[in-house]
């Protein structure tokens, strides 16, 4: 199933949901996550490739394998937590997503800083004291 199929599904959930919300409101949110998670679990059975590659990449390069998985954590909290936040304005809980969006970033900053470190530590040990 590429593109495509992809969005032909989320559009026939689409007009299935707006058919389910005028007749049964109270089933529309969860008709509405079942549609986000078999695609969301579609995209995610594609993504072991790309990750792969980036390990495949990090052990040609020689870069220590806690940075690799690192930055695999960092693209992950930002898709769930995107994810979680558009599930959040579905239900019409705009405030609610924006507090996902900020945890989101925390954790991501939080995984970033050891990579920060030894960004400046080795510009420091390439530049003449």
């Amino acid at each position: 199933m590429g593109i495509v199929q992809v969005v032909a599904v989320a559009l026939l959930a689409a007009v299935v949901l707006v058919v389910v919300r005028q007749a049964r409101p109270e089933m529309a949110v969860p008709l509405s996550l079942l549609a986000g998670a078999a695609l969301l679990m579609f995209v995610l059975t594609r993504v072991g490739a790309v990750v792969g590659l980036i390990q495949d990449l990090a052990d040609r390069a020689r870069i220590e394998s806690r940075y690799a998985a690192s930055l695999l954590k960092i693209i992950g909290i930002a898709y769930l937590a995107e994810f979680g936040a558009q599930v959040c304005r579905d239900a019409g809980e705009g405030a609610l997503a924006a507090k996902v969006e900020l945890a989101g970033k925390v954790f991501i900053l939080l995984l970033a800083v050891p990579i920060i470190l030894a960004v400046v530590e080795t510009l420091l040990r390439l530049l003449p004291a």
